[in-house]
């Protein structure tokens, strides 16, 4: 009895230890961009789709009859910002019901763990950023350099190219477009309001950001690759409007002012979409490039 009492004493010991270690644990989160913290305006965008971002750091409210779905949450500091501006659509913040991101950075999923955890919603992401979101980052082939950039947050599904995630009414294929992180994603799916409907893209830009040649990066090592099958399968998909991970890459501020009326086309760009993927493509020929020189 007292030898087993003293074992039980030392696992729950021991098991303390490990929970005081993980919650020791502080999060980095990288200086960014002031716009990313910046407020704005939440508007309709199409039918039940929504922007409930800040200024740069795109999120997007989905709205249904059998709750919401949110995309992105922005920075740590964003959720108070994302509550506000969801309930300043006329929303429930407790509503939300299923969380998605477009790719594991502290920039898009910052308040993922808060937003999660207040809300109760499932947390679906792309199996290849599985690990990456239950280290807070420190797992990212880039990021990680920081440590944890953000609250660890548990998945409650994992996606792969082509699921569908049907809620409410709305389907949403995910489409997986790896490189900028290993499971970085867009979504395809239709919204409708009374005069017609719009096939919505929201895209994950493959932007590069790392300074070390490809080859040189050993725990990605298919990087290369990834980025070149993104860039090839984005150039293929059709769409009426398309968005993207930051107001910036798709030029809301210049379709969008607060206070206009409602005007879903003013997102019909499908030139701003050609211009933004030509002007990737060719960084990407120049990293590759350059990484020959460096050999």
């Amino acid at each position: 009895m007292n030898k087993c009492s003293g074992k039980y004493r030392f696992l729950v010991f021991f098991f303390l230890i490990l929970v005081f270690n993980s919650n020791a644990q502080e999060v980095n989160e990288p200086r960014g961009n002031a716009e990313w913290i910046k407020p704005y305006e939440p508007f309709r965008i199409a039918g039940n789709l929504y922007y409930v971002g800040t200024y740069d750091l795109a999120c997007y409210l989905i709205v249904t009859d059998e709750g919401n779905i949110l995309i992105n949450t922005g920075l740590a500091s964003s959720a108070s910002q994302i509550k506000n501006n969801v309930e300043k659509l006329g929303f429930k913040f407790s509503a939300i019901r299923i969380l998605l991101t477009t790719q594991a950075h502290y920039d898009h999923l910052g308040a993922m763990a808060a937003i999660k955890k207040q809300t109760g919603a499932k947390f679906l992401v792309d199996a290849a950023d599985a690990d990456v979101v239950v280290t807070g980052g420190k797992s990212d082939y880039e990021m990680g350099k920081y440590g944890m950039t953000f609250q660890p947050v548990q998945a409650d599904g994992f996606l792969n190219d082509g699921d569908s995630i049907s809620f409410g009414g709305t389907t949403l294929k995910l489409l997986h477009h790896p490189g900028h992180t290993k499971g970085s994603c867009s979504y395809l799916f239709i919204v409708k309001d009374d005069q017609r409907s719009y096939k919505i893209l929201i895209a994950n830009l493959p932007t590069i950001i790392v300074n070390r040649r490809f080859e040189d990066i050993h725990d990605y090592p298919n990087i290369a690759n990834d980025y070149a099958y993104t860039l090839h399968a984005m150039k293929n998909i059709h769409f009426d409007l398309w968005f993207a991970s930051h107001a910036s890459q798709f030029h809301l501020h210049e379709k969008h002012q607060p206070g206009d009326a409602y005007n879903p086309m003013v997102f019909a760009d499908q030139k701003g979409y050609d211009e933004a993927l030509a002007e990737l493509q060719k960084r990407y020929d120049e990293k590759i490039q350059e990484d020959k020189k460096l050999k």
